[in-house]
């Protein structure tokens, strides 16, 4: 790509979070939103006309009219789109999770490598991390305890808690520690909505996750514990407590990526693809092994059933 090259975003899904990526490609320097695909073209239309865009229903027209794609559609069919649009040879974001198998996000992986295409996933939440200096922190976490509670809501119900809420969580265990994300011991219990689990690592790393699709509030905490102290995260407020002796930004939030985690994703992804930056925010890899240790949760609840 060249530095005068402006990328054509297009968005597969005109959901709640097509219509937050079609305003992030509307309004990033170096891109502008193209094309919106839905099955219902009216959907399409609402989202995409607004902001200068085109609506499409039909797959191999949409491509013609993008650069990159965003693929915000449900997550059981996060494969088949990202597979379309890698071979028509676009570098796709692809909203969390990856996929919902381990063996079609190892296909998306392959294929996108084979054509040297970037592959971004929006695990947006590591901004957020980055943001505050947890990544910054020079030592390993010996434990992570996380909540995330939530009232019922029609979406995402096609995949369970694990791969809707639950994958945030690990992909950021994961991204403060250097385990092998193949977790040693897995326990869990719950169901569909509701559910529990404890992963241990090779390294001794032990994360205790807690999710709830059908709670009375929201409640979204986390608890790291590193040799030298404690950080207690409140994402809902926004604040920490820190006992370590490492700075952390209390004004995290007031920060450009605080403030815009998905706008510093995006941003990512296009700088990526144009070659101006070596990687987005979430790599392929990086979505796998999320997605490895959120598919040995849902292997270890449901032998418990």
């Amino acid at each position: 790509m060249t530095e005068s090259k402006v990328l054509r975003g297009g968005v597969i899904g005109a959901g709640v979070f097509g219509g937050y990526h079609a305003r992030q490609y509307a309004k990033q320097d170096g891109a502008v939103l193209s094309a919106v695909l839905d099955p219902h073209p009216e959907r399409a239309a609402k989202v995409a006309v607004p902001l200068g865009g085109r609506a499409f229903h039909d797959m191999a027209s949409f491509l013609d009219a993008v650069d990159v794609v965003t693929i915000a559609s449900p997550a059981t069919v996060h494969a088949q789109h990202a597979l379309a649009a890698i071979e028509a040879g676009k570098s796709i974001y692809v909203e969390k999770p990856l996929a919902v198998s381990l063996v079609d996000a190892e296909k998306i992986r392959a294929a996108a490598a084979a054509r040297n295409l970037v592959v971004a996933c929006g695990h947006q939440e590591r901004v957020v991390f980055r943001a505050m200096g947890l990544l910054d922190v020079p030592e390993q976490p010996l434990r992570l305890e996380a909540l995330r509670h939530g009232p019922p809501s029609e979406r995402s119900q096609d995949v369970s808690a694990v791969l809707d809420l639950m994958v945030h969580d690990i992909d950021l265990a994961l991204a403060l520690t250097t385990a092998r994300p193949q977790p040693a011991r897995v326990s869990a219990e719950g169901g569909w909505n509701d559910i529990r689990a404890e992963v241990g690592f090779d390294d001794g790393f032990t994360a205790v996750f807690d999710v709830s699709r059908q709670a009375p509030a929201r409640e979204r905490t986390m608890r790291v514990v590193f040799p030298s102290g404690e950080v207690e995260i409140d994402f809902l407020a926004r604040t920490f407590r820190n006992t370590t002796p490492f700075e952390l930004n209390p004004d995290f939030a007031d920060t450009p990526a605080g403030r815009d985690p998905l706008g510093a994703s995006v941003h990512s992804f296009l700088m990526a693809v144009s070659g101006h930056a070596p990687r987005p925010v979430v790599t392929a890899d990086e979505a796998i092994g999320a997605l490895q240790v959120a598919v040995a949760v849902e292997e270890s609840a449901k032998a418990t059933v």
